[in-house]
C-alpha cells in the first residue's frame, strides 16, 4: 500500500509511525522539502486525491491543523484520531482517507495502534453509504 506521510516535527512518535509503515511493507510518499503544516496537510491530501497514495497520514502538534489543511483538498476526508476505536470508526462510518494524529499527545505505541486500526479497516460500513455520499456533496 502507498501511504503519503508528513509531519511538521520529528520525535519518537513520528519515528514509530514511519517504522510501523515501513515494517509493514508500505511505500511511504513524503514531500521533498520541509514545509509548513498547512502545506504538509495539503501535500498529503493531494497525494491521496491524485492517486499517488492509497491513504494519507498527517501529524502536527495537535493533529488538528494538518487535518484542517488536508480537508481543504476536495475529495479528502481527514479524521483526527487519538485511539484505535476512533480511527476504525473514521474508516467504517466516514470512509476517511487521511489519518491525522498528534505528535505531542500520543505515545509512540498508541500512535502505532491508531495507525494499524486505520489502515486495517479497508471498507466502510455499507449501511453508511448514504451518509458518506452526503459528505461528498458538502
Amino acid at each position: 500500500m502507498r501511504v503519503a506521510f508528513a509531519s511538521d516535527d520529528e520525535n519518537e512518535t513520528t519515528r514509530a509511525v514511519v517504522e510501523a509503515l515501513t515494517g509493514a511493507g508500505h511505500e511511504i510518499i513524503r514531500p521533498d522539502t520541509p514545509e509548513s503544516w498547512p502545506d504538509l496537510g495539503r501535500f498529503v491530501g493531494q497525494a491521496v486525491v491524485d492517486g499517488r497514495a492509497d491513504y494519507g497520514v498527517v501529524m502536527c502538534w495537535t493533529g488538528t491543523g494538518t487535518a484542517i489543511a488536508a480537508n481543504k483538498v476536495p475529495g479528502v476526508r481527514a479524521a483526527l484520531a487519538w485511539d484505535p476505536w476512533i480511527a476504525k470508526g473514521a474508516r467504517l462510518w466516514n470512509d476517511a482517507n487521511v489519518l491525522a494524529m498528534s505528535l505531542k499527545r500520543l505515545a509512540p505505541d498508541v500512535a502505532v495502534e491508531v495507525l494499524h486500526a486505520f489502515l486495517e479497516t479497508p471498507e466502510p460500513d455499507p449501511d453508511e453509504a448514504e451518509n458518506i455520499a452526503a459528505i461528498e456533496r458538502s
